[in-house]
C-alpha cells in the first residue's frame, strides 16, 4: 500500500455542503463510548483495514482526512459537553474515524493533546493507532504535565491483505519504541481483532507475548462484526469468519481460554497471567496504577485473570452507590421502570448509551441495560462461540477470584 505523505500544513476543512452529507453520528465530533468522550473532528483513513468501524458510517472509501471544524472549535466542543466532567470523565481522540499518528493527522491529534493539557486537566486520555511512532513522537507525548494519557497500539499479526493492507510489524516497532520512551504516558498493546483461524495460531499467540514484555499492560478482543462489514466481506470475496453477525465483539471461548494458557504463569504468585486484561479501561488502569475507573471489579469474573495487587486495589475503589441517589440521576437522564443497585452493576431501562456511560464514569460502578443483559463470563461480548452451559445472565452466584488455576 502506499506510504502516507507527511504534512505540516492543517488539514482542509470539509464544506458545510460535506459535512451534511455525511451519517449524522460522523458528522458530530463528540461521542461517549465506552472507554471515554470521544473526539472526531477528524475523518477519513487510507489504512483499509476490512473490519474497521468505519463501514458503519459509510465512509470507508474517504481515503484522505480531512478536518469537520478547528481543533480549537473542537476541544470546546469537547470540554463543554454535557457529558464531560474535568479530571474524571476518560476521553479518546480520533478512535473512529481515522489513525490519529497517520503523518497528516499527527499535528491535530498532538494539538489537541496540547490544547487539554494546557487547561490543566488530569482526565484520562486515550489514543489508539497501528501506525508509525518515532522517538521524537515520544518526546512530545512526555511533554504533557496534567492528562494521564495512554497510547494503545493495535497490532493482530494478520497477515492477509486483504483483510489488513497494513503490516503489523509497523505496530510492533511502534510499541516498541513507546514502551522503550515512556516517560509521563503509558503503552498498551491492544491485541486485536483476535478471529479464530486467522490470527489465533501458536505462532500468533508467541508473538503476542513476547509484545506484551514492550507494553506495560495487554488488552485482548474479539472482532467488531456488524452486517456492514459482514456486507463489505462479501462483496470482496474475503473469507466470512462467522455465520452470524452480532451487536456486540465475538470472541469465542476457545480462543479465550488457548489465550489464556499461553500467558499463563503458574510459578508467579504476583501476577499468574501477568498484567493481561479482558477490557481496555482495566489494562489503561493498570497502566497508571489506578483502579479501573469503569467499575469492571463488579463482574467478579471477569478478575479472575488480573493481578492480585490490581484487584486489590479495584475493591478498595468500588463501592455501592445509594440507590435513591442512582435513580434520581437516572430519571434525570430519562430512564424510564424500576432502577436497581444490585452487586454487579446498575440495572436501568430506557436509556442509551451514553447516558448509562456518563452513571458508569461517575459512580466507578457498572451501568447496564436491562433489555441487554451482560451475559455470565461473556460480559459485553457475544453469544457467539460460548456454549449452552454458559448461558446464565447476571442472576449468577457471584464469584471469588481464584488464587490460581
Amino acid at each position: 500500500m502506499a506510504t502516507p505523505t507527511r504534512a505540516r500544513r492543517p488539514l482542509p476543512l470539509l464544506t458545510s455542503e460535506q459535512v451534511a452529507g455525511l451519517k449524522p453520528g460522523l458528522a458530530d465530533p463528540v461521542e461517549y463510548r465506552k472507554s471515554g468522550l470521544s473526539l472526531n473532528h477528524v475523518v477519513g483513513c487510507p489504512l483499509d483495514c476490512g473490519y474497521c468501524v468505519r463501514h458503519l458510517f459509510d465512509n470507508f472509501e474517504m481515503k484522505a482526512p480531512r478536518a469537520l471544524m478547528s481543533d480549537e472549535d473542537a476541544v470546546a466542543a469537547l470540554v463543554g459537553h454535557r457529558y464531560f466532567r474535568p479530571h474524571r470523565t476518560p476521553l479518546q481522540v480520533f478512535n473512529r474515524a481515522t489513525d490519529p499518528l497517520l503523518p497528516v493527522v499527527k499535528p491535530h491529534t498532538f494539538n489537541v493533546l496540547r490544547l487539554l493539557d494546557a487547561q490543566g486537566l488530569t482526565n484520562h486520555v486515550l489514543i489508539i493507532t497501528r501506525w508509525r511512532v518515532e522517538p521524537e513522537d515520544c518526546a512530545v507525548l512526555n511533554s504533557f504535565q496534567n492528562l494521564r494519557l495512554t497510547v494503545l497500539v493495535t497490532h493482530s499479526g494478520i497477515t492477509d491483505e486483504r483483510i489488513e493492507p497494513v503490516d503489523s510489524r509497523i505496530a510492533a516497532a511502534s510499541l516498541r519504541t513507546l514502551y522503550e520512551h515512556a516517560e509521563r504516558y503509558r503503552t498498551v498493546l491492544y491485541w486485536r481483532p483476535i478471529v479464530p483461524g486467522l490470527n489465533d495460531t501458536s505462532t500468533h499467540l508467541d508473538v503476542a507475548f513476547e509484545l506484551s514484555q514492550h507494553a506495560h499492560a495487554t488488552v485482548f478482543t474479539g472482532l467488531f462484526f456488524r452486517q456492514e462489514i459482514a456486507d463489505y466481506y462479501a462483496a470482496h470475496g474475503l473469507p466470512v469468519p462467522y455465520e452470524d453477525t452480532a451487536r456486540r465483539k465475538i470472541m469465542p471461548q476457545e480462543s479465550e481460554q488457548r489465550i489464556l494458557d499461553r500467558f499463563h504463569r503458574p510459578a508467579d504468585s504476583d501476577a499468574p497471567w501477568g498484567p493481561l486484561f479482558r477490557k481496555t479501561s482495566c489494562a489503561v488502569a493498570y497502566a497508571h496504577g489506578e483502579a479501573d475507573y469503569n467499575g469492571h471489579y463488579g463482574i467478579r469474573e471477569l478478575c479472575d485473570i488480573c493481578p492480585p495487587a490490581q484487584i486489590a486495589l479495584c475493591a478498595g475503589a468500588w463501592h455501592k452507590p445509594d440507590l435513591a441517589a442512582v435513580t434520581a440521576q437516572a430519571r434525570e437522564l430519562g430512564a424510564i421502570g424500576a432502577v436497581e443497585v444490585t452487586d454487579r452493576a446498575i440495572i436501568v431501562e430506557g436509556l442509551d448509551e451514553p447516558p448509562r456511560y456518563f452513571l458508569q464514569h461517575g459512580h466507578g460502578y457498572q451501568v447496564h441495560d436491562r433489555a441487554k443483559p451482560h451475559r455470565y463470563r461473556r460480559h459485553g461480548r457475544a453469544e457467539i462461540g460460548w456454549t449452552d452451559a454458559e448461558k446464565r445472565t447476571d442472576g449468577h452466584e457471584h464469584l471469588a477470584p481464584p488464587a490460581g488455576r
